[in-house]
């Protein structure tokens, strides 16, 4: 922990006025998956991206069981702002575990889902955010990089995750139908 909290103590060193206004902004559109949850149910509201709106949703319901419901109540870290309380934290400090980063997990989650669900125009946008959002919860001192490195890890497989569950039990898979079939793309 002492090399991440000297990267954590060296970025705040960093911090400028417009990265100080403009940090909590974006690791707002991460706050409970909000944003992410829009993207997909207008994507559930266009016939032609219907599919890739179902991956999504399915893979943001799997980063939040294993996320937010198996591994930060198995692992509980302290966050890093809870170690060093002399740092003053620009938004509301939060109240759960610090392992893994939620929001980086979500991110990533939608992120994956778009790539794995071959939306070629929309994944690349997504990824900026996500990783935009991963950069901000350690600029704002709330999470370790490993806590960004291990929602990093959860939301990949969470969007691969989500794309098979939506060809294997939605049954949008058929043989007989292109149309309606979708490969996750490796």
């Amino acid at each position: 922990m002492g090399i991440e909290m000297s990267f954590l103590d060296w970025l705040q060193s960093m911090h400028t006025q417009a990265g100080d206004l403009i940090m909590p902004m974006i690791t707002s559109l991460g706050d409970t998956g909000i944003i992410w949850i829009i993207l997909a149910v207008v994507l559930l509201a266009v016939p032609r991206t219907r599919k890739s709106g179902m991956i999504m949703i399915a893979a943001l319901c799997l980063d939040v069981i294993v996320c937010n419901g198996i591994l930060k109540h198995l692992i509980t870290r302290i966050r890093p702002c809870d170690v060093n309380t002399s740092v003053q934290l620009l938004i509301a400090r939060p109240v759960d575990s610090s392992f893994p980063s939620g929001h980086t997990a979500a991110a990533f989650a939608a992120a994956a889902a778009l790539f794995f669900a071959g939306e070629k125009k929309l994944w690349k946008p997504a990824l900026v955010l996500a990783i935009l959002i991963a950069f901000s919860r350690m600029y704002l001192y709330v999470h370790y990089p490993t806590d960004i490195l291990a929602g990093i890890a959860v939301g990949i497989a969470a969007g691969y995750g989500g794309c098979w569950i939506v060809n294997r039990f939605v049954m949008l898979k058929r043989k007989n139908d292109p149309e309606r079939s979708i490969e996750c793309r490796q």
